[in-house]
């Protein structure tokens, strides 16, 4: 395996801003282009400020889709939106990534 077959195994997509109704289209098609066969993904969700109802459903969606890829999709870097988001549905456990809490600042 060369460098450039490496380095297309393992994908970082962070998200920024929103992960809203307003957005689910936009974020939609940069998920999807982003999972491939045998591809590892890692979502980082430090830059998302909103997370709503459509924007849960689009991370559903997405760990499906990687699940019937077979591709490992993991979400990092869970930002306080993403966290309480998750809190308010229950959905923390659905995606089975490690969520880190960060301490609040001073």
């Amino acid at each position: 395996m060369n460098d450039a077959q490496a380095e297309s195994l393992y994908r970082i997509l962070p998200l920024e801003g929103g992960l809203t109704i307003y957005s689910a289209n936009e974020h939609l098609q940069l998920l999807m282009q982003a999972l491939a066969c045998d591809v590892e993904v890692e979502l980082d969700l430090g830059g998302v400020d909103e997370l709503d109802c459509a924007g849960l459903q689009l991370l559903i969606l997405a760990k499906q889709e990687a699940a019937r890829m077979n591709c490992a999709l993991r979400l990092t870097n869970h930002s306080p939106a993403v966290i309480e988001a998750f809190e308010l549905s229950g959905l923390g456990t659905f995606f089975g990534d490690p969520i880190l809490i960060q301490p609040a600042s001073e």
